[in-house]
């Protein structure tokens, strides 16, 4: 959802999507443009200082979440499994961001008042639109409990990048968005940055994660970046609908193909263990953490730029690496740290390259 969020406030500019979040993505109708952003701190009274004290809160946020994101999904594994059920950790996190956009649409409501864009009822060709992204979001987001059977979280934080590729492609074949030279060059950069961040040079295999790990990576990819091209097609619909009301209705898409899910999947355990069976206090900050992510990329989006967060992912997957030498005794290698400059490298590129409108 963080991907649509960010998607929805930047218009026709094209950016990444984790979370995992769309992840994706606008609060706002009006965009945060840099010359605001400029009039503001040039401003030199309290209202700069405010404007740039929150834009380093906001920065500070999402750097932390992001880069814990990994580390508390791995953090909650006893003994190499997961005591608790992944399904119903799912649907908590959907749950709780439905209720997050519930409060966000009464505080709307107080203030404003019930519109024809902010009320919940609505038609059933409106709502019929959710649950193809709900889906999807829902595989992506079982997915990444599962690839750390394959790669540990600084490798998950390098690999999770590839959706800007999944992402910039679809959008390139499906809504016919052009790329510039300096995106498609941002592409191949990642590609390298990620391979050469996997190198393994102590061992007979090339790359440290398995084929299995890489082609989970690249589903995971497929999936976030195929949800986030959809929703903004979805958003763009109709712009003035409330966000926190579209929101609420891919939220609740996702807690019913959760509750499958768990039916599918956990049934048994659920019926005979209980719902929160296994749960630890790392795996409700695991949850929160989820859930706070998407806030975090919406209120970056609306409150500050996409240079902001970018400048957060390349701390994130270096904060990322050093916490798990202290966690999980991770080796940081000199070429996990080249791969890693050169992602971050890529990703900068990437955003800076957006083809300029023309006027």
């Amino acid at each position: 959802m963080e991907y649509r969020r960010a998607k929805d406030q930047e218009s026709d500019d094209i950016s990444q999507k984790d979370v995992e979040s769309l992840d994706l993505r606008s609060l706002s109708h009006i965009p945060f443009t840099a010359s605001a952003t400029s009039s503001l701190t040039t401003a030199g009274g309290p209202k700069g200082k405010n404007t740039w004290k929150l834009k380093s809160i906001v920065t500070l946020a999402l750097t932390l979440l992001t880069s814990s994101q990994a580390i508390l999904i791995v953090w909650s594994k006893r003994a190499g499994k997961y005591e608790y059920s992944v399904t119903t950790a799912n649907f908590s996190v959907e749950f709780l961001k439905c209720l997050l956009s519930l409060l966000a649409l009464y505080r709307t409501w107080k203030s404003q008042g019930i519109t024809e864009d902010n009320r919940l009822t609505t038609s059933f060709d409106e709502v019929s639109v959710y649950p193809i992204p709900a889906i999807l979001y829902m595989v992506k987001n079982l997915l990444q409990y599962y690839i750390f059977a394959y790669v540990d979280a600084p490798a998950y934080q390098i690999l999770k990048n590839l959706n800007i590729i999944s992402t910039g492609v679809l959008y390139r074949i499906i809504l016919k968005k052009k790329l510039s030279e300096i995106q498609w060059a941002a592409f191949i950069l990642l590609c390298a940055g990620c391979t050469t961040a996997q190198l393994n040079p102590s061992s007979d295999h090339v790359l440290q994660t398995p084929i299995q790990g890489w082609m989970m990576a690249i589903v995971m990819a497929l999936l976030s970046g195929f949800a986030g091209v959809y929703t903004e097609a979805i958003i763009k619909k109709r712009p003035s609908r409330n966000i926190n009301v579209q929101n609420f209705w891919l939220y609740i898409f996702g807690m019913l193909f959760n509750l499958v899910a768990i039916c599918v999947q956990d049934f048994d355990a659920v019926i005979n263990k209980g719902f929160f069976h296994g749960y630890s206090f790392i795996t409700i900050l695991m949850i929160l953490n989820h859930a706070l992510s998407g806030i975090a990329v919406s209120m970056v989006m609306k409150y500050a730029d996409n240079i902001v967060k970018v400048y957060s992912t390349s701390v994130a997957m270096l904060l990322t690496a050093i916490v798990s030498v202290f966690l999980f005794s991770f080796h940081l290698s000199l070429a996990f740290f080249l791969g890693s400059t050169v992602v971050s490298v890529s990703v900068y590129l990437h955003s800076v390259g957006k083809p300029q409108q023309q006027k």
